[in-house]
């Protein structure tokens, strides 16, 4: 019995048939998959802040090569500014969804962006200084996005999620909070993950295959909840968790880098 139908069905797979299921179904049917990834504790280790995180030299060919591999259906799903994911792979150029969906660049070349507003950069600048004397607490501008990181001040969370609530009343409906490892953000309530693998699915080189969604966090439960109930097949990065809705595991980033060098080796 294949890999593929090995571990399609399985309620909850171990913690190593993620591995081999992405060996299994990109070596035996290239033309069926379409490969979704997440990029910060996905494809690139985690850092203390977003601006230190290190692209390994290899990695961008890689990713081109199994994009090449695939025909093209390989789409990297961040939370991220499309802008600057493009910057961390360059000069690869890959589709892609940033900030959690809200905006995205088509296979052809299309962008969707979601828009700022006045009222939304005068909030921006107002939780910069409203966090100047916490040391550790980072605002990072995304745009038509805004992320608080406390990874170095983890005793400033309860704060933070007090302060972002009051944002986002201010903010208005048309954004929403989306929490992750050791940040809070506030994002365009439009769009998910699992909304911009749907969106990718209806469009060509993506149109009639199965996708394999691989995320590291909470935010990439939208994703692999969309995946499994288009019959295709979720991964996460790191231990198994009761809690998430991935089929499968594989244990870190670097791990997943091997597989993806493996495979285009």
């Amino acid at each position: 019995m294949s890999h593929q139908k090995q571990f399609l069905g399985a309620s909850k797979p171990d913690a190593v048939s993620g591995e081999d299921f992405i060996r299994a179904a990109l070596t035996t049917d290239l033309q069926g998959w379409a490969l979704f990834l997440d990029i910060d504790g996905t494809l690139l280790d985690l850092a203390e802040t977003p601006d230190a995180v290190v692209v390994p030299p290899s990695l961008p060919a890689n990713l081109n090569a199994l994009s090449g591999k695939l025909g093209g259906a390989l789409a990297l799903v961040t939370g991220r500014a499309l802008d600057y994911a493009d910057r961390l792979f360059s000069p690869a150029h890959f589709p892609i969804a940033g900030l959690h969906g809200a905006e995205r660049r088509d296979p052809d070349g299309l962008v969707h962006k979601a828009a700022d507003t006045t009222e939304f950069e005068r909030l921006k600048a107002d939780l910069v200084a409203d966090t100047a004397n916490w040391p550790g607490v980072l605002i990072e501008d995304k745009g038509a996005a805004v992320a608080a990181h406390y990874r170095l001040a983890p005793d400033r969370q309860l704060q933070l999620e007090l302060l972002i609530e009051r944002a986002l009343i201010r903010a208005g409906p048309n954004w929403a909070i989306q929490h992750g490892k050791m940040v809070i953000e506030i994002r365009p309530a439009r769009a998910d993950k699992g909304d911009a693998i749907a969106a990718f699915l209806a469009q060509p080189p993506f149109a009639g295959r199965r996708a394999i969604a691989i995320g590291d966090d909470v935010t990439d439960e939208a994703m692999f909840r969309t995946v499994n109930q288009l019959g295709g097949y979720s991964i996460r990065i790191g231990p198994p968790l009761p809690s998430s809705e991935a089929l499968g595991s594989v244990p870190s980033a670097e791990a997943l880098r091997g597989i993806i060098a493996a495979l285009v080796s």
